[in-house]
């Protein structure tokens, strides 16, 4: 592990000499109507599909009083997807496949100039799970003005953390000067596990040190040590009303591996 994370820490240069707005294509053209809930999904397919439960979960958001906007890294979408998509999202951006989740959100943030005055909400997510295995609605209530951002999960796996992979952001957080600082500072960085070292849990710890409050709806247990509860403890997470899997648990039996995190 240590040798990948020096590994990882030689390739950021590269994020310095690439371009970061990697934007091809956006639907519709022109100014994007947005309501006061906002959610920015990140999606990534190699031939440009669309999952059937990516279509559910980004209409559950829909139907939530989300407006949808679906930033797709894969370069393409086919055509059933793009349509699938124009029946239910505001908007949706495709872009190369540079920066990992991070480098779509900030691509999409500052095309749509993100937070806007009317901005209440803000979710961030991604297609790294699998699901909702069950209704979103009711775990979306439960995050209320008790945090400045809420995550489904936390993990103390390189330092804590909000998985990134969930992330609902409250006006106090959205409006601050170490939000606006962190954005500004994200690169397209060429690994994905200094993406997860540099912004994943770079979020978290940027804003807490700005004092804002930041809590998971599926806490870990804080003695069980430095582990990916949405691999290791993904059974548990499920016992416990937890709506979604992990891809890479779901597809490959995988619930240990590093460079899973995201």
């Amino acid at each position: 592990m240590r040798g990948r994370r020096i590994a990882a820490w030689l390739t950021a240069p590269l994020g310095y000499v690439r371009r970061r707005d990697r934007l091809v294509s956006q639907w519709p053209d022109g100014p994007v109507a947005l309501g006061p809930r906002v959610a920015l999904f990140c999606h990534f397919e190699a031939a440009g599909g669309l999952r059937a439960d990516t279509l559910r979960y980004v209409t559950e958001l829909r139907d939530f009083g989300f407006s949808v906007v679906l930033v797709s890294n894969s370069g393409r979408l086919q055509p059933a997807a793009m349509g699938a998509l124009r029946r239910v999202c505001a908007a949706v951006l495709v872009r190369g496949n540079s920066g990992w989740d991070f480098g779509a959100w900030r691509d999409a943030l500052v095309r749509l100039g993100l937070p806007r005055t009317e901005t209440r909400l803000l979710l961030l997510a991604n297609d790294s799970v699998c699901g909702p295995l069950a209704p979103l609605a009711p775990l979306l209530m439960r995050m209320d003005d008790a945090a400045d951002v809420w995550g489904m999960t936390d993990s103390a796996e390189l330092g804590w953390h909000l998985q990134s992979y969930f992330l609902l952001v409250a006006p106090a957080a959205l409006r601050s000067t170490a939000w606006r600082r962190f954005w500004r500072g994200v690169r397209p960085v060429p690994s994905k596990l200094l993406t997860v070292i540099r912004y994943e849990v770079g979020l978290s710890r940027c804003l807490r040190q700005a004092g804002l409050r930041l809590a998971a709806l599926f806490p870990c247990d804080a003695g069980a040590g430095p582990f990916n509860p949405t691999l290791a403890g993904w059974q548990a997470l499920r016992d416990a009303g937890f709506p979604f899997i992990k891809r890479s648990v779901a597809v490959d039996g995988n619930s240990a591996a590093p460079e899973n995190v995201l």
